[in-house]
């Protein structure tokens, strides 16, 4: 499959996705999220990958949303609204729910949805020039559809702060909380994923992908339709606010929103 913002690279039995809009930090639009959902779904069906690694091209792994198609799609019907927070919640599942072992190998920024990506995946290995954020509220905005994933990997009492201060979390900060499991120097990330790689392909494949699904079974809730359903409603609820398009604005514009000027007055 021919992908535009997406590059797929097979060596051996291990696939890397890279994220290829380095021009605008891998931020993901509509053609974005559906073509990482496609791949995704092709890769679920690979006997002869035995590894998935997704990685960004450029300064960072992935700034999450672009913001201009989230202020579009925040202008649009609820019915519309909703179908594209559908979406991005439908591709993080088919990334968090892979046969295979993923790896997510971050540098730079992982914000927003980025950091969504990288919560989604098994294992997370950071640079040490990593900054993850869940970004959301300092745009108007709610976590919604990356919360399952985030909340698993660094817990409720962890999202508790970080989904409402917007605080950047940097690299040593993120293997302390538990969202990224190595830390390493720029020069030493690939060495350490690949040492990673290494200890998965001892494992059998029909056993790791039990282990997955074990996780995911005994973890709290299962992602259900329910679940994405009600985390893409909320997304399209609170960007259609005002709040919202104001923070989107401002943001667009380089002024600052308008709950700061009130907080300083």
């Amino acid at each position: 499959m021919d992908y535009q913002f997406l590059q797929l690279e097979q060596h051996n039995q291990v696939a890397t996705v890279w994220i290829n809009r380095a021009e605008l930090h891998n931020a993901f639009n509509t053609q974005v999220i559906e073509e990482l959902h496609a791949c995704f779904q092709a890769l679920n069906t690979r006997d002869d990958i035995r590894v998935v690694i997704l990685a960004g091209r450029g300064k960072s792994f992935s700034a999450g949303a672009d913001l201009n198609w989230m202020k579009q799609a925040g202008q649009a019907s609820a019915t519309e609204n909703q179908a594209d927070a559908l979406k991005l919640a439908k591709m993080l599942q088919s990334l968090a729910t892979l046969k295979q072992p993923t790896i997510a190998r971050v540098h730079g920024i992982a914000f927003g949805g980025g950091m969504g990506l990288a919560s989604a995946c098994d294992i997370c290995v950071a640079s040490t020039d990593a900054k993850f954020a869940t970004s959301e509220v300092r745009l108007g905005l709610a976590p919604s559809t990356i919360s399952p994933y985030v909340i698993r990997a660094i817990g409720a009492r962890q999202a508790s702060r970080y989904f409402l201060t917007a605080e950047r979390i940097y690299a040593e900060q993120a293997h302390a909380i538990g969202l990224a499991h190595e830390v390493t120097t720029p020069e030493q990330l690939d060495s350490k994923i690949d040492e990673i790689v290494q200890a998965l392909l001892l494992g059998g494949p029909e056993a790791q992908h039990a282990s997955k699904q074990l996780i995911q079974m005994v973890n709290y809730q299962v992602l259900t339709e329910d679940l994405l359903q009600q985390t893409a409603q909320h997304i399209a609820h609170v960007r259609q606010g005002d709040e919202a398009k104001n923070g989107l604005n401002a943001f667009l514009n380089k002024q600052s929103p308008a709950w700061i000027k009130t907080t300083a007055e």
